[in-house]
């Protein structure tokens, strides 16, 4: 079982910059990573993830262009840059850790159903 910790959420005016840190522990090379995000009242969504190899990346319409998601593999560390913050970003940030090893180095998903490993959050906020 994956342990993964974020960091790096705050307060933030529109059109601003966070970057967010998830530091794995165990054996994440074997996994891809997925963020993830969840607003008060609302449903969680899957914002943007990066297979084992750090070569594949996918991410969610409503923050293509805004959000870039990168992984260091020497450092188990992934991150997500956020930059042209809106106040609709804002909510708590999981990381998540995929639930098999046994896909593609160039796969990754958004959905949460392919995730067994989760952290506790980040808040963020977006706010004037």
């Amino acid at each position: 079982q994956l342990q993964l910790v974020e960091s790096g959420g705050g307060l933030v005016q529109p059109g601003g910059s966070l970057r967010l840190t998830c530091a794995v522990s165990g054996s994440p090379l074997d996994y891809f990573i997925g963020w993830f995000r969840q607003a008060p009242g609302k449903e969680r969504e899957g914002v943007s993830c990066i297979s084992k190899s750090g070569a594949g990346t996918s991410s969610a319409d409503s923050v293509k262009e805004r959000f870039t998601i990168s992984r260091d593999n020497a450092e188990n560390t992934v991150y997500l840059q956020m930059n042209s913050l809106k106040p609709e970003d804002t909510g708590v940030y999981y990381c998540a850790a995929s639930s098999s090893s046994w896909v593609g180095r160039y796969y990754c998903s958004i959905r949460a159903r392919e995730f067994g490993s989760w952290g506790q959050g980040t808040q963020v906020t977006v706010s004037s």
